[in-house]
């Protein structure tokens, strides 16, 4: 998997572009996103995965992908453990598109939840992409999100923006 790190990130512009209309200029956050792809994938802790379909017709490349993280947050009564799950990346370029790939990917991720005794998954969804989600069991959630965004200059050196 560590070696698809680039190829889930070209997909993941593909995704980026889904979600917010336009595809992201190159930049630094190509690298940070390969490293840490390439960093977190390999952790003994298994706290990432990716999941992925090779292209049939393109040796090297990626038709589709899905990549989640485990987060232990404080546990409640819906969620004992706190074991969160979040998708973060699911995307099927558009050349392979309608084939099920992202289904199996997702299918796979999933699974590997369960297989850790993750008992909640969040994600984000694109409209092309929430009935994929929804025939997976996914529903909307009450309550409002919040979130706060710091401009990117205010990273520090050497750390993720």
């Amino acid at each position: 998997m560590v070696d698809d790190a680039a190829e889930l990130v070209r997909l993941r512009g593909l995704m980026i572009a889904a979600l917010e209309g336009a595809e992201p200029p190159p930049g630094p956050w190509r690298d940070a996103a390969r490293d840490t792809l390439r960093e977190r994938l390999v952790e003994p802790e298994e706290l990432m995965a990716a999941f992925v379909v090779d292209a049939p017709d393109r040796p090297g490349t990626l038709a589709a992908c899905a990549v989640g993280t485990i987060d232990r947050r404080l546990g409640g009564p819906g969620n004992p453990s706190g074991l969160t799950g979040y998708v973060f990346n699911v995307c099927t370029d558009p050349g392979h598109r309608r084939r099920g790939y992202s289904r199996a990917c997702m299918e796979a991720l999933l699974d590997w939840y369960r297989r850790r005794g993750v008992l909640r998954v969040d994600l984000r969804a694109s409209e092309s992409g929430e009935p994929l989600y929804r025939s997976l069991g996914f529903r909307p959630t009450a309550g409002s999100t919040l979130r706060l965004t710091f401009p990117v200059a205010a990273a520090p050196t050497g750390q993720p923006a």
